[in-house]
Order: structure tokens, then sequence, then C-alpha cells
């Protein structure tokens, strides 16, 4: 399936460039030492953490898509691939807390220290207080890592300062370092679980009223290491035929299995499964099972047929939700009429869920774009047979910026908005995201936010469905944007998104008409799912 591309400037993809290009390497190097550099850095788990974190800070790469890319071309696997996942990912969560941790064992302020010899150092911490690697190992490899990506220089300040850490556990050094929780306890939370402050204020409010009892155990499951969570295919084969052994089904989404260990990389490529998080399929099912009203948008299939839908994942790269709406849209029967006003907002079957459809999968940038057209390519769907439908495999996709769309008003029955937001819901995961992101950034998210949802709720015919969905529970950019769009079109109504998932338990949120998911309730990524259903007025 190609894509189409609207006219209008297109976007240049960024030049690759080398995972450890900006890794802080010793200039003064001569060539020979440059090549035995170079030799070191190969297969040794603790430079390829190293340079990971350097990259994250100097050229805002992504750990989870850099990392796995840094093992495959230095050939670190097993054991010592799993050392550098757990000594990048680690560090960078733990990163608020081991500066405290270094601030008190450092006669320098971290922020007057080269940014190499900073690195380096909070590998180190995370090696003494989170692993069982040795003292003497950590303190010593650290040291070795000094030298060879600062030089010999800073070896003794690196050995001095770790083995100040070294002398207590990571609890002793809370007790001193975090503030009193009886004062300050947003501080304290903030350096217990190495969080900055202002993640720490949203997440409470998001929480509301459970804040109290959850917010604790909400900012802790940040610090997890998530399992892989795959999407087998609507209509493809049975869950329980891709699984691999050791794997476990998912608790509510009927595609969904997680996998404790192993490379996803061959499901991946057969089109059987995808790397996609439960409350994330949940959210696609969400929208798929919510309830329409009054006539469908589109004419009958075909004579005697029923009638078909046309669906829209307005902000579709890098193609997960789009995947799943296209299966369910193909394994939804037809029914013989639409339904009416009166349809109560309860869970449909999955075997009975809306007519089949046709999706349009729309994105504003053009590479993000042909991602999607790739991963629906491998989609184990077969083209439907004389369909009266823009294209015959049943999607189309788009590159188009969803503020200004190509589309008229009115035509499409259901529409995702997975917008662009913070994903603050996803720490675990983007280990980075909580030091990246900062406050003053959410305002500009929002008001994008709101305008995608203004655009999906035009874009709807009366009596459809939008799923405005964010994987971040701030409340800026969650019930804040659907209250603020919703309050300025009186033919719009809030349907319960706790109802439509009704098998998921403790959706709670401040609206009850909201779902909210969190890692420490149901193990997933935060997601935020509100329901809207424009008007047949």
């Amino acid at each position: 399936m190609g894509v189409y591309r609207r006219p209008g400037p297109r976007h240049r993809p960024a030049a690759a460039t080398d995972p450890g290009r900006d890794s802080g390497r010793n200039p003064a190097l001569k060539p020979g030492a440059a090549k035995r550099d170079v030799a070191r850095r190969s297969g040794n788990p603790r430079r390829a953490a190293y340079d990971v974190l350097a990259a994250v800070e100097n050229r805002e790469a992504y750990a989870n898509l850099l990392l796995p890319r840094l093992l495959a071309d230095r050939d670190i696997t097993g054991r010592d691939a799993a050392l550098a996942t757990e000594l990048a990912y680690g560090t960078l969560r733990g990163q608020g807390t081991y500066d405290a941790v270094l601030a008190a064992c450092s006669d320098r302020p971290l922020d007057k220290l080269d940014p190499p010899v900073r690195h380096i150092l909070r590998l180190g911490t995370h090696q003494l207080l989170a692993t069982r690697i040795g003292a003497h190992a950590a303190v010593a490899t650290s040291v070795d890592l000094a030298k060879q990506v600062v030089g010999a220089r800073v070896s003794g300040y690196v050995n001095a300062v770790l083995r100040r850490v070294a002398t207590r556990d990571l609890d002793a050094w809370l007790e001193i370092v975090a503030p009193d929780p009886a004062t300050d306890p947003g501080g304290h939370l903030a350096i217990r679980y190495s969080h900055p402050r202002w993640i720490v204020a949203a997440y409470q409010a998001a929480l509301g009223d459970a804040a109290e009892a959850e917010l604790a155990a909400a900012l802790a499951a940040g610090n997890e290491r998530p399992h892989v969570t795959m999407a087998t295919f609507p209509g493809g084969s049975p869950r329980d035929q891709v699984m691999p052994p050791g794997a476990e089904p998912g608790r509510w989404s009927p595609y969904a299995f997680t996998l404790d260990s192993g490379n996803p990389a061959e499901l991946i490529a057969s089109g059987q499964a995808a790397v996609q998080d439960e409350a994330s399929q949940l959210a696609a099912l969400a929208l798929a099972r919510a309830p329409l009203a009054g006539p469908p948008a589109a004419a009958p299939a075909a004579p005697g047929e029923g009638v078909a839908e046309l669906w829209l994942d307005m902000c579709a790269g890098p193609g997960g939700k789009s995947r799943l709406l296209y299966g369910l849209a193909a394994s939804a029967a037809p029914t013989a009429a639409a339904p009416t006003a009166a349809t109560p907002a309860t869970v449909t079957p999955d075997a009975s869920l809306s007519p089949r459809a046709t999706l349009i999968a729309a994105e504003l940038h053009p590479h993000r774009a042909d991602l999607v057209a790739d991963v629906l390519a491998r989609s184990p769907r077969s083209p439907r047979p004389g369909a009266a439908s823009p294209s015959a495999s049943g999607y189309v996709v788009i590159a188009a910026d969803g503020t200004t769309p190509p589309w008229p008003d009115g035509v499409f029955d259901r529409v995702l908005v997975d917008a662009p937001c913070s994903g603050l819901g996803a720490l675990r995961r983007r280990p980075e995201a909580r030091w990246r992101k900062v406050e003053t950034d959410i305002p500009a998210l929002a008001e994008l936010q709101r305008a995608l949802l203004r655009s999906a709720l035009a874009a709807v015919r009366p009596g459809g469905v939008v799923a405005y969905v964010t994987c971040s529970p701030v409340p800026a950019e969650t019930r804040d944007v659907v209250k603020a769009v919703v309050s300025a079109d009186p033919n719009i109504e809030i349907l319960d998104a706790q109802a439509v998932l009704a098998d998921v338990p403790d959706l709670g949120s401040p609206n009850p008409l909201f779902a909210q998911l969190w890692p420490h309730r149901h193990g997933t990524d935060a997601i935020f799912i509100a329901l809207l259903r424009r008007g047949t007025q």
C-alpha cells in the first residue's frame, strides 16, 4: 500500500549518526590510541551504557531506540547485553536520586563537572546502590572507564567520590539526602523515587483522592523494568498459537501477551504480532466498542451486506494503534441496521463489534507515514474482494496535518486522536523523558491537543464517536483538554469509558466517565481514554 502525500513541504529526516559520536571521547588521543579506544568500546557493556547516556544528553537520543542498535553494532549479546541494558536504563531512571547522593559525596557542584565525568559517576553510583555488583568492581571499572573516556587526570576524583558513595546503601543515603516527608512531602518523594518535583505534583493531581494511598506506588512503578508486551492481529492466528513458550496472555485485551525473555523480531517480521502495551490496545478496543447513534456515514458495502463504517486514526505514527484498528475493522461482522440514539454505553463483545470498516490512517510527518504504511502492509489481513472503499485493502495511509485536514467534516464514524503528549505515562519504557520534559512544555502541548480534538469532533458524523487518548496522566493534557473542548460545544456527549471497558478494574479518575490506566494498578503504561459522541441533532 502506497502513501498518499498531501501537498506541502517535506520533512527531511535527521542524518544517521554514529551512536558513539558525541560520547565524550578524549580528543587528545593519538591515532594509535584512537584505534585502541575503538577496540575497548567493542564488546564493553559499561562503555555501551556510557555511550547511551552521552547520546541522550548531547543529542537528545532515545535510549530505547539507540541501545538495541548499539548492542547489535558492537556484537554485545547475552549477559553483557543484559548488563549494558540494566546500567543504561537503571542509571537514567535513578538519575535524580543518584545526583542527590553524589552532591553529598563531591566537593564540586555536579553541574560544574564535565558531562563525561557526570555520566561515569552516575553509572558507578547505580552499580553501587542498585545492583549486586561488588563495590570494588563497581569503583574499579568506573575508574577504568574514566581513563578511557576522559583521561587519567580525573581517575583519582572518580575513585574518591565513588568510594564515599560505597560507604552506605541506598536506604541509608536516602535518610541523609531526601527531605523530611513531614515538612516537604513532595521533595521527599522526588528524591526517593527519582522524579522531578513537578511530575510528582502532576501525578498527585491526576490521582485525585487516591493520591494519599497511591502516589508513592505510582512513582515507584515508573522505575520498574517492564516486560515486552505484544499484540496479535484480530482475525489472524489465535493468540495461543502465536505466543512463544514462556509468554503470558494479557489480562484484558484478547490480543495481548507478554514476553519474559527472548527476541520478538521474528514475530514482528512475520506480521503475526507487534510490540504494543496492553493499555494502548485497550484504547483501540474502546473506540471500536463504543456505541454509535444515528445512521452511518457510509453506504452499504454491497446490496444486502449491511452498512460499512469509515474510521480515522488522526495521529497514526508509528502505526501500533492503526494496526489493531485495521484488524478490528476487518474482523467485525456487518450488521443489518445501525445503532440508535438510545443505544446504551455498554461493552460490545468482540464477535459483534461495529460493522466492518475502512481505516484512514493520517500522520503529519511523511517519514512516519511510511512507517505506518509498512506496519499495515505486513499485517496478515487479506484484501477485501469487491470492497466499495478508497482501498481494496481496507486502509489508506495519508500524510496530513490533523489540525488542518484534507477531509471534509462529518464523514467518519469513529476517530482516534492519540494526541502528541509529554509521554509521562511511559516512564518505565522511556526513562530519559522525566529529565527531558519540563513543566513549561505542557501549555503548548495542551493547545495542540485541544486543536486536534476539535478537529476530530468536526470530522465525525452525527452520532459518531471520538476516542481522545494520551500516554500521559497529567490533568492539563487529559481531563482539562476534554473539559475545555466539550464546554464550548453543547452537542458533544461524554460517554462512559469505564463502562465500555467494564472488564478492566480500577479505572477510576477524578471524572468518573474517563478511564485512566496506571502502571501500579494495571501493569501497563499510564494511558488516559475519553470517549466523546457527537449529537444527532
